[in-house]
């Protein structure tokens, strides 16, 4: 049977945009409202180069990720083509108002992934 970990009320996602929610382990996910006020959750993370898809542009039910700009569709995490990859997706439940998230989900998955680096990589001079 799956727990549900409560992570906010609908109305604190905002239309078109996401929430992140952090975990004990791994990235953050990002849970995303569409205009509808469908919701969806994927790990922050495109899998393009790494970008935070919570800082995207919503549109329909895919993102736009902040980065270069690849559309990322909600309901699967799948890169639209010709673009190739996906974001992990996770199961979400809506109820009278309340947004929930599959705790065994929140636990495990996806514990591997990274944030890229920022800027370039300074090398040690090698004597």
């Amino acid at each position: 049977m799956t727990q549900w970990t409560y992570i906010c009320k609908l109305e604190d996602i905002p239309v078109l945009g996401a929430r992140r929610v952090a975990r004990a382990q791994g990235l953050e996910v990002a849970v995303f409202r569409t205009a509808t006020h469908e919701v969806f959750a994927l790990l922050d993370r495109c899998p393009h180069k790494g970008g935070p898809l919570s800082q995207g542009i919503v549109f329909g039910q895919s993102v736009a990720c902040p980065l270069h700009n690849w559309t990322i569709g909600l309901c699967d995490g799948q890169a639209q083509a010709p673009d190739e990859g996906c974001a992990p997706r996770f199961q979400v439940r809506l109820e009278d108002g309340a947004v929930y998230l599959d705790a065994d989900e929140l636990a495990h998955p996806a514990l591997h992934e990274t944030r890229p680096l920022a800027g370039p990589i300074l090398r040690a001079a090698v004597p």
